[in-house]
């Protein structure tokens, strides 16, 4: 394919780092609508954040993901997605791996096209957004983890976004294989389907021993999916080498204030199903939890139906906390409205005793641009205010 051919819908840095390797290629992101031919025939890779009710999107007739794009520089990759984990679960693979010759990217870290070409193993954290523009490529390995609700507005609904995170199986061949929640069992494909339930179900299916994993869950469920693939391509599990992997921050990440009591910031917790597994973390404590902020219309139910079962307080801020402060009344759930992250932070102090069995969980279960930058800022800003209690 000659770079005169080709166009890139974005101006980020997935179109940046494709530009680098396609020099005469054009970038265009919602500026350029009037440079913009519709009726070009020229291919047009768009980059991943961009939704399919974009103009330029639905005006283009060539359209392939960045995926497909390098597709020819894929000798053996896994995919690895799902709602929640599905980064840890990568990095955790990358960490395992990186001595058999492995490198990881896609979605966290390196663009496809800045990933080394003679590398043995592409370890690729795969958006839904991907998903949904390809089309060609697909991966000798998927790796699904459970798929709740996420990114509804872009998607346009659960179904179509569930539709993106199977898609690789429609793709896939009898060569391929497949590691998909049970719930997908019957999922028509080529590739060979291996399914669990949980944690503790899909270590017995290879003949793993969890009590030599000190991670517990979430994180328990993404280090078994990570040797599972280890176990699979080379019959070994390197549990000491998993041992010795660090979980990011803003990941059910805990610190002590001054008085010794727990906090945790779960700020990367940007939906229902990453603060439902926080609790779960934590169910034999009290909690003072922390929700709120932008959940585009998310279904909380399922959030307040599971608080029920815990020895919870909520702390409600940012944009939705009417809608919070609604369901936390509809289900009997103590809710102080306290707006602020800060002011969230003061008001646990206030109630938040010595020497007991009690932690205060940032875990919003809604995206933090209401008030924040990003979750990495929306944690730090949760750091900041409990290290000046």
């Amino acid at each position: 394919m000659s770079n005169q051919n080709l166009r890139i819908l974005g101006k980020g840095k997935t179109a940046l780092a494709i530009k680098e390797s396609y020099k005469n290629a054009i970038l265009y992101d919602d500026n350029d609508k009037e440079l913009y031919d519709i009726n070009s025939e020229d291919l047009t890779v768009v980059s991943p954040g961009i939704p399919p009710h974009n103009y330029l999107v639905k005006n283009t007739k060539n359209l392939i993901s960045e995926y497909d794009l390098f597709q020819k520089d894929m000798l053996f990759n896994i995919w690895i997605s799902g709602t929640n984990g599905k980064t840890t679960t990568t990095q955790m693979l990358q960490h395992i791996l990186e001595e058999k010759g492995s490198v990881c990217g896609g979605n966290i870290g390196t663009p496809l096209s800045n990933l080394d070409k003679k590398a043995k193993i592409w370890i690729l954290e795969t958006s839904s957004f991907t998903l949904h523009y390809t089309t060609q490529a697909k991966p000798n390995i998927y790796l699904l983890l459970p798929i709740s609700d996420d990114h509804l507005s872009w998607h346009g609904s659960f179904k179509e976004y569930e539709n993106s995170k199977l898609k690789p199986l429609d793709l896939m061949d009898e060569n391929d294989t497949a590691i998909i929640p049970e719930v997908y069992k019957d999922y028509k494909t080529k590739a060979k389907i291996i399914t669990y339930k949980n944690s503790l179900d899909l270590a017995e299916k290879f003949d793993m021993n969890i009590t030599s994993i000190k991670f517990r869950e979430p994180f328990l469920m993404d280090s078994i999916l990570a040797l599972s693939i280890e176990k699979m391509l080379f019959d070994t599990i390197s549990y000491d080498k998993m041992n010795t992997f660090i979980q990011d921050a803003h990941r059910l990440e805990e610190l002590k204030d001054s008085k010794g009591r727990i906090w945790v910031d779960d700020s990367k917790a940007t939906n229902v199903d990453a603060a439902i597994q926080a609790l779960k973390s934590y169910n034999d404590k009290k909690i003072f939890l922390i929700l709120g902020g932008e959940d585009k219309g998310m279904e909380l139910t399922p959030l307040f139906e599971e608080l029920k079962k815990y020895d919870a307080q909520i702390f409600a801020i940012g944009a939705n906390v009417l809608r919070l402060e609604a369901l936390a009344d509809k289900f009997n759930i103590t809710c102080t409205v306290s707006n602020t992250l800060e002011l969230a932070v003061q008001n646990i102090s206030n109630n938040f005793e010595e020497d007991t069995n009690t932690v205060a969980l940032l875990s919003p279960a809604a995206a933090s641009f209401d008030q924040f930058s990003s979750y990495e800022h929306r944690g730090d800003e949760f750091k900041k205010f409990v290290t000046l209690i």
